[in-house]
């Protein structure tokens, strides 16, 4: 306990007595757990829109006007038995009918003299990525009663491969935007320790001198980064708290998106980043030791 006490009584005297390079060091981990605060809020946030609109990606199966209901029932039992659908849902022709005048009841002014909508099965599949090749197996099986070629099966198919397009893109976005925020927070927190090792860089020789050991003049440097780490996470919480109240409000409102959308929770997010401000904070200061203790 006297070690551990000594290590933090010179690892807070070193904090005070290099007060410019400790409020570089505490603001450069700021900057960098904000930055890295927000790519997870937002990158998580966006992520789940992508997901929002891969679910509202459907397979329409258009039956003929001559399809009898043992072809149909045909149908219903191939698509049950593909594990890659999640549900199947028939629309008949009344249903299609007031689904379309409760969508376009612009057009409905005036009665139509028969129905001109067909029968339908509404293919929800289990992942997104499934929706084009499913559409595009369907149509190959020529499957009885169904309409024949693209306007017997429609998946969208435009929308949702742009959909599945933007939805890969902003997944690497994430990933290359988290990785390189850890990379660039680590190098500068690295090179500001720098500044106050190479200030000292007589002491730590001296004492190694003397006999002591690579942990012992290490352990205070350590606790340096891990104070400034911590210091600078919680402050980045703080002013991430504050924009979620007031600014993210104004920013999620001009987005339509579903009840189903949402970022990571802000408890995990800010556990995160009090994680990665103490990380960053130890190896960058453990980085930067390495050519000091060489005596």
């Amino acid at each position: 306990m006297s070690r551990v006490r000594l290590l933090v009584s010179e690892a807070w005297s070193s904090l005070a007595a290099n007060f410019s390079t400790t409020f570089a060091a505490t603001l450069t981990v700021l900057v960098g757990m904000f930055l890295l605060g927000l790519v997870i809020g937002f990158g998580s946030w966006t992520r789940s829109l992508s997901d929002h609109y891969k679910r509202q990606l459907l397979v329409k199966v258009y039956f003929d006007d001559t399809a009898t209901a043992p072809q149909i029932d045909a149908v219903r039992q191939r698509l049950d038995g593909d594990p890659r659908i999640k549900s199947v849902q028939f629309v008949s022709k009344a249903d299609a009918l007031k689904e379309m005048e409760k969508t376009y009841p612009q057009l409905f002014k005036t009665s139509l003299p028969s129905n001109p909508f067909p029968r339908s099965y509404v293919i929800t599949p289990t992942k997104g990525e499934y929706t084009e090749k499913l559409g595009r197996e369907l149509i190959a099986a020529h499957l009885p009663g169904v309409e024949s070629g693209s306007d017997g099966v429609k998946w969208g198919g435009k929308t949702a491969h742009s959909v599945l397009t933007v939805a890969r893109v902003i997944w690497a976005i994430f990933l290359i935007g988290f990785v390189l925020l850890l990379v660039a927070s680590t190098l500068l927190i690295a090179n500001t320790i720098r500044l106050s090792l190479f200030a000292r860089r007589r002491e730590i020789e001296v004492m190694k001198l003397v006999g002591a050991t690579n942990w012992f003049v290490r352990g205070p440097f350590m606790l340096e980064g891990v104070f400034c780490g911590l210091l600078g996470a919680l402050l980045a919480i703080v002013l991430l708290l504050i924009g979620k109240e007031i600014a993210l409000p104004a920013v999620i409102g001009h987005f339509h998106a579903g009840s189903d959308v949402h970022a990571w929770p802000f408890a995990v997010n800010a556990v995160a980043l009090l994680a990665a401000g103490l990380l960053l904070g130890a190896a960058g200061s453990g980085l930067t030791l390495r050519r000091f203790l060489r005596v």
